[in-house]
């Protein structure tokens, strides 16, 4: 995967080089308007792509909310079972190497049957057909244009 990186005021901003895929570049002026010291919740994103958790990270923390990040859906897991209470809205993707995220969202909604999640992922419509049934709050799908990502997590974590 070939990202590349644009950087002002200590914001990153990532967009994937790949011929046929696009991830739209964000208007420094939608970052540096959103610049928010209030928080608006605390969100983890588990995902086996560290460049896409740096552009959740990078997309939401200036619009006030604190994002934990997990590499693994262990990792992810684990932080989920220590900090759950804590925790606002998971964002999860579908497709990692140690387990698919609809046994990482079983595993969560064991900890807490309440649990507020999303599916980011680019996988089929069909997935997310099926973790609806079990409490599924949303799904976007990659790549995403990150105005729409960051309205979406802000509509999740509102409903809370």
């Amino acid at each position: 995967m070939s990202f590349s990186m644009l950087t002002r005021n200590n914001i990153r901003v990532f967009t994937d080089c790949r011929p046929g895929v696009e991830w739209p570049l964000l208007h420094w002026g939608f970052i540096m308007e959103a610049v928010n010291t209030k928080s608006r919740g605390r969100v983890l994103a588990i995902d086996d792509e560290p460049e896409l958790l740096e552009i959740v990270k990078g997309s939401l923390e200036p619009h006030g909310f604190e994002v934990h990040t997990a590499v693994s859906a262990k990792e992810g897991v684990e932080f989920y079972e220590r900090n759950w209470r804590d925790i606002d809205l998971v964002l999860l993707d579908f497709l990692m190497p140690d387990m698919t995220g609809d046994l990482v969202f079983e595993c969560l909604k064991r900890e807490n049957p309440d649990v507020r999640t999303i599916l980011l992922t680019g996988c089929e419509d069909t997935v997310a057909e099926r973790m609806f049934k079990d409490g599924l709050k949303g799904y976007i799908h990659k790549p995403f244009a990150l105005e729409d990502f960051v309205r979406e997590v802000g509509d999740a974590v509102d409903a809370v």
